[in-house]
């Protein structure tokens, strides 16, 4: 390991993930095994533009592995994007003695990190924290596999009155540019459709989908539906249309929002942020920069941030066609 670095920051930006938590444990516990110093940065870049900084040791990050959001809280910062602000915040981590950092979060996280490593030469290292698994480098990001389960958990609980009353549920899930909660969570609860920004399945087809559904004797159906779908302008014009199409059915609308970012990471987001802290800070001591750690084959590897936040995650087409077979 190289001894050039002797402190390392630590912040969580943009929207917060489960497992965050468990990734600043693990970065401030592998500092501390390599006897380096850790700070933490509150706030995100905001704090890092105003210098609210806590040093944090091994002891400090007790308790917090179980723990959903972030205890370093997040913001969403304007001033990072000029180059005003980002000149504050690296005089004030000059002014701490911090020789790099971790930054946890996703695509516009680590634009700032990129940027500010392309002009001060910082040493920066990423963990995709982001329940829509939309980036690029990793086949899971951090807080997915629990956004997953808390989907599929409340899901499994509307079925219950959709099928006591005979109605029709489309629930919209997060998802703004792909599909992947949409997708697994639809197969893992069962839905009867699942509506996804990579595959346009049109209203008539939903339609035509939901009258079989009918005439096979179902008497109940879910209707799984990403923010970013296109079927419809959004999910209360789907209800509406679906309604005047099909007068069978008594149809309700469920937008589940952010429930699905809260809550105790489970167990694989807990170790994928354990794994990947430990790789970051070591990813830095060896002397590497600009990259995010990520998770291929079970393998954690480095991509180039700027392959991260340009590149483009694709949907599980294997996945696509067992739902198809499922919703006979």
């Amino acid at each position: 390991m190289s001894t050039k670095i002797q402190k390392i920051g630590v912040l969580t930006s943009g929207g917060d993930s489960p497992g965050m938590n468990a990734a600043i444990r693990s970065v401030v516990r592998t500092c501390a095994y390599h006897k380096i110093n850790c700070v933490g940065i509150y706030r995100g870049y905001q704090g890092m533009i105003e210098g609210d900084f806590k040093p944090m040791d091994a002891r400090s990050v007790n308790n917090i592995i179980n723990k959903g959001g972030t205890v370093l809280k997040s913001a969403r910062c304007m001033d990072f994007r000029t180059k005003e602000g980002r000149s504050a915040a690296h005089k004030q981590l000059k002014a701490e003695g911090i020789d790099a950092f971790v930054v946890i979060g996703g695509d516009g996280s680590f634009t700032g990190a990129m940027v500010f490593n392309q002009e001060y030469d910082f040493p920066v290292i990423g963990i995709p924290g982001t329940i829509d698994n939309d980036i690029f480098g990793t086949t899971f990001t951090l807080g997915f596999d629990t956004a997953l389960n808390t989907v599929v958990e409340v899901i499994d609980k509307i079925r219950d009155t959709a099928s006591s009353h005979n109605r029709l549920f489309f629930v919209e899930v997060m998802g703004r540019d792909v599909g992947h909660i949409a997708l697994n969570a639809g197969v893992g609860a069962g839905a009867e459709e699942i509506l996804i920004p990579e595959e346009d399945l049109g209203l008539e087809r939903l339609v035509e989908s939901l009258k079989r559904s009918k005439e096979s004797g179902k008497s109940s159906s879910i209707v799984i539906v990403a923010e970013g779908d296109k079927t419809g302008k959004n999910v209360f014009e789907l209800k509406e249309y679906v309604e005047k199409h099909l007068p069978i059915y008594d149809v309700r609308v469920s937008v589940l929002g952010h429930m699905q970012r809260g809550g105790s990471p489970s167990c694989y987001d807990r170790v994928l942020a354990s794994r990947m802290g430990v790789k970051a800070v070591e990813a830095l001591l060896e002397g590497k920069t600009s990259l995010m750690v990520g998770i291929q084959d079970n393998q954690l590897i480095l991509t180039p941030l700027e392959m991260a936040i340009k590149g483009h995650t694709k949907i599980d087409k294997e996945l696509i066609r067992v739902s198809d077979i499922m919703t006979t």
